[in-house]
């Protein structure tokens, strides 16, 4: 059984998706151990509790600075043991502590196509208001594993959604949620919990 932590900032779309995955068997053999956020107000908590599933809130708030969150977050999530950690939506840059203690276990979705329209400042609806200004034609969403970098670890899986002329970044965010994001995170998690994901070098293959 995978256990995963589930670490969110705001709504928790992405994490419903992997709840409905997991009950309605699209994920196999694997559980949701309890959903972290930095926001109190994030309703993802919420849909973590309707659930049944552990939710606490660690906020940069609490704490008197960014050394000592980081100590309470990575103490957070280890204290769950979990054998990968699912960033769906997670406004917080993860600290190195946490990726040399869990390496190659934590993964990411990404609301575009890495290498486009990632890094520092793309998230959120910049991400897709980037996609807009430059006129790309394609978009998609991108799950791959977390390193050191911004969007940079090995890429597991991608799908690409087409822009439409009289998109607005809010109509094109929620289709590429729709299209892309709510299909393949929970894919990818199902591949890792059955030892299809291999990493050589900075390059994930699905076996």
């Amino acid at each position: 059984m995978l256990k995963t932590v589930v670490m969110v900032s705001g709504g928790g779309t992405n994490l419903q998706a992997i709840i409905d995955a997991i009950k309605n068997g699209v994920i196999k053999d694997t559980e949701i151990s309890a959903v972290i956020s930095n926001n109190e107000n994030a309703y993802a908590l919420e849909r973590a509790k309707n659930a049944g599933i552990s939710a606490e809130c660690i906020s940069p708030k609490s704490y008197s600075d960014r050394a000592a969150f980081n100590k309470a977050l990575l103490e957070g999530v280890l204290k769950y043991e979990p054998d990968l950690v699912v960033l769906a939506g997670f406004l917080v840059v993860i600290p190195p502590e946490m990726i040399k203690a869990l390496p190659n276990k934590i993964i990411n979705i990404h609301p575009s196509l890495i290498p486009a329209f990632c890094g520092e400042g793309y998230y959120g609806l910049h991400v897709h208001e980037g996609v807009l200004e430059r006129g790309t034609k394609i978009t998609g969403a991108t799950v791959h594993f977390v390193d050191e970098g911004t969007d940079t670890g090995p890429i597991i899986l991608q799908k690409a959604v087409e822009v439409h002329d009289n998109d607005t970044p809010k109509t094109l965010q929620q289709r590429v949620m729709e299209e892309a994001e709510w299909k393949i995170l929970p894919m990818a998690i199902d591949l890792i919990a059955h030892d299809r994901v291999v990493i050589e070098g900075n390059k994930a293959s699905v076996i």
